[in-house]
């Protein structure tokens, strides 16, 4: 006798949304759109296997299991993307290597970028730096035919509004001082959401912030698309996925957890809207004011 039809344990409509409560690892290759080879865009921020209290998930286990639960979850994925598809994986310096040979060397996935989250708030500690970065890897399945838009993406370029070099106004791609942004993610907006940051939702842990999945969404996927999430978490990956149009399909190890991030979704972002463009930027300084027309650029920046 053939499963019964995977039902979601929670939905929403127009545009679809679902979220269904158990492994990723098993309820993946049970989804339609999954079984199909139909999911545009994957974004994953697994745990990282630092002891985190996720609930019902054990986040301490040994190195060989954790890596093999990687493995396991990463094919997953790849298996449920269209052939113009892409992944982004969100991990920390303890896995990133791993994952990266995995996709590049097995899955013969095709590395775009090696993108840097950073933020100013990191864990006090004396024997080492203090890690202020998570990677952000950006692998699709063929370079050439891949879904990019970057023109949903431009920010002011320091060197425009900084440098006013006059350049920056006349190439052929990214005009009036625009460019794509660079690899290194920060500024305002773009920290670890805290626990007075407006946007922090209770009872999550390690919950990212809005403007990120907003940059990815855009970047990589089409209003009406599928954007799914393996670990839906706090629901940030659905709630901008759904404000922008997208189709949103998450799975969560938590029952409690997926309540949780469900209700999130359906209130909706705090920062993100579909009726205006990305203005998050990841410039450090705001735009200088010219002291007079006259000035060089190199008599302004001084």
């Amino acid at each position: 006798m053939p499963p019964r039809a995977l039902k979601p344990t929670h939905s929403l409509k127009d545009p679809d949304t679902r979220i269904y409560v158990g492994d990723c690892r098993t309820i993946i290759p049970r989804i339609p759109e999954c079984e199909a080879k139909s999911v545009d865009l994957i974004f994953a921020d697994p745990p990282f296997n630092w002891q985190v209290k996720y609930d019902e998930w054990h986040d301490g286990l040994p190195r060989d299991e954790y890596l093999k639960f990687t493995r396991e979850w990463l094919d997953a994925c790849v298996d449920a993307l269209t052939d113009r598809g892409a992944i982004w994986v969100n991990i920390p310096d303890d896995t990133a290597a791993e994952i990266v040979v995995h996709l590049k060397n097995e899955r013969k996935l095709t590395m775009v970028n090696w993108c840097i989250w950073h933020y100013r708030f990191g864990q006090n500690r004396m024997g080492s730096f203090i890690q202020s970065k998570v990677h952000a890897l950006y692998f699709v399945k063929d370079k050439d035919n891949r879904i990019w838009n970057s023109t949903d993406i431009l920010e002011p370029s320091d060197r425009a509004t900084t440098y006013f070099d006059p350049r920056t106004h006349n190439k052929k791609e990214g005009k009036n001082g625009l460019r794509v942004p660079m690899d290194v993610w920060y500024g305002k907006y773009w920290g670890r959401i805290q626990g007075n940051n407006v946007e922090r939702r209770a009872n999550h842990k390690n919950q990212l912030p809005e403007v990120y999945l907003e940059r990815v969404i855009r970047a990589c996927s089409d209003e009406g698309m599928i954007v799914m999430d393996p670990f839906t978490g706090s629901g940030t990956t659905g709630v901008v996925a759904r404000e922008l149009g997208r189709r949103f399909i998450g799975t969560e190890y938590s029952a409690a957890n997926a309540k949780s991030a469900f209700a999130r979704i359906k209130d909706g972002p705090v920062r993100v809207s579909k009726d205006a463009p990305t203005v998050h930027t990841t410039a450090i300084f705001p735009p200088r004011a010219r002291r007079n027309d006259s000035a060089t650029p190199q008599e302004t920046s001084r």
